[in-house]
């Protein structure tokens, strides 16, 4: 068992709010906060921040010239740092690790689509830096005015835990006292959505109770809805008095692919990052497991498979929460570390209410996260309390 990190901060915003007491609100309602958006040429189910939050965002957008012309992808990230940052009493000397699945997709689209229309093939001249995908760890770190590295990268949806992942060795390699890490996602936009659609894996049942079925082992369809938000997490070396929870077991594994999105019937990479975070915590079992679960029939049931190959008879009590908030790309892994974080402080399982058997934990001391992404990749990130 290696040595354990803490969480001592954290801050998020998304679909449930932009506090652990709204978030947590949000998780005690059997309500989804899916909405269908008109993207011009269609219209489609998505899961966004609220009217009330976007305020926020063009506030902190205005508040410097600087910021005017970056994604929403990195204001999202900025404006969760600085609040997870001002909860800690941190010198300047700490790393940043902030991930994107798809980096600044807004932005992104709008200057291809203004270069597509230019008769002379012109860019607009801030096309390149604004939409590099390396510019929100490092405008994060400016922002907060960090001294140590600024880490920016794309592992697809499991690039947030992949973060967690990064910011745990470097603190336990002794290479740093102190590191921000999480995830950033702002990819609610008419080709990231078309681009889903294409796959076949898109809800379509907009007047359903329940328009993503995340979990649900018996569903017919497909049913994956995107979702936005963002989530930062301040990790330190060892147990802290103030921790929020400790990061006991990492695990991370890649399988052999057949097709660009496919992943094995029993997960084989899922099998592999979570056997690897039980051993690194020294555990055999753990009492709830926060499942990536996407809502696509193949996603949902080849992770369920290797849940049952890693844990026989014994399976924890399972949840997900993307039927709530839509798969928030490669933010999704540290939304559902803030669900287990939650689980953890407030000693209450969140259920899905759609699932007729559900298994409840008879206390919560610990909590297995999973996330994979296209590539086949998995990790798996063991908290205790």
């Amino acid at each position: 068992m290696k040595e354990k990190i803490s969480i001592t901060s954290m801050a998020s915003i998304s679909a449930l709010g932009n506090s652990p007491e709204s978030v947590w609100k949000s998780y005690l309602s059997d309500a989804h906060f899916l909405s269908n958006t008109n993207f011009g040429k269609f219209s489609a189910l998505v899961g966004a921040i609220s009217s009330e939050e976007n305020l926020a965002i063009e506030s902190l957008r205005n508040s410097d010239a600087k910021y005017k012309n970056l994604d929403r992808s990195v204001l999202l990230a900025i404006y969760t740092s600085r609040k997870a940052v001002a909860k800690v009493n941190w010198s300047k000397d700490f790393g940043v690790n902030i991930g994107s699945s798809r980096g600044a997709t807004e932005l992104f689209e709008k200057y291809y689509d203004s270069f597509v229309k230019n008769s002379l093939g012109k860019a607009e001249t801030l096309s390149s830096p604004t939409t590099t995908l390396g510019n929100i760890a490092t405008w994060v770190a400016h922002d907060l005015q960090a001294d140590g590295p600024a880490i920016s990268h794309s592992i697809t949806c499991s690039t947030a835990l992949h973060a967690v992942v990064n910011g745990v060795a470097w603190l336990r390699a002794g290479m740093s006292s102190a590191f921000l890490v999480g995830g950033s996602e702002a990819a609610n936009t008419p080709f990231t959505i078309a681009q889903m659609k294409a796959l076949k894996i898109y809800s379509q049942q907009v007047d359903e109770h329940y328009p993503c079925k995340a979990l649900d082992l018996s569903k017919e369809k497909n049913g994956m809805v995107v979702g936005e938000g963002a989530v930062a997490f301040c990790l330190e070396k060892g147990v802290k008095k103030n921790a929020l929870a400790v990061i006991s077991g990492l695990g991370y594994a890649t399988e052999k692919l057949k097709h660009n999105i496919s992943i094995s019937t029993d997960a084989q990479c899922f099998q592999k990052s979570m056997k690897m975070a039980l051993d690194d915590a020294g555990l055999t079992t753990v009492d709830v497991i926060v499942m990536h679960a996407p809502g696509t029939i193949k996603g949902d049931s080849s992770e369920y498979k290797a849940i049952q190959a890693v844990f026989g008879e014994e399976i924890p009590a399972l949840t997900t929460n993307k039927w709530k908030i839509g798969h928030t790309l490669g933010a999704s892994g540290v939304l559902s570390m803030e669900l287990a974080i939650l689980m953890l402080e407030h000693q209450k399982f969140v259920a899905v209410p759609y699932l007729e058997k559900k298994k409840e934990p008879k206390h919560i001391q610990s909590v297995l996260i999973n996330a994979v992404g296209f590539g086949g990749n998995a990790v798996s990130i063991l908290l205790t309390k």
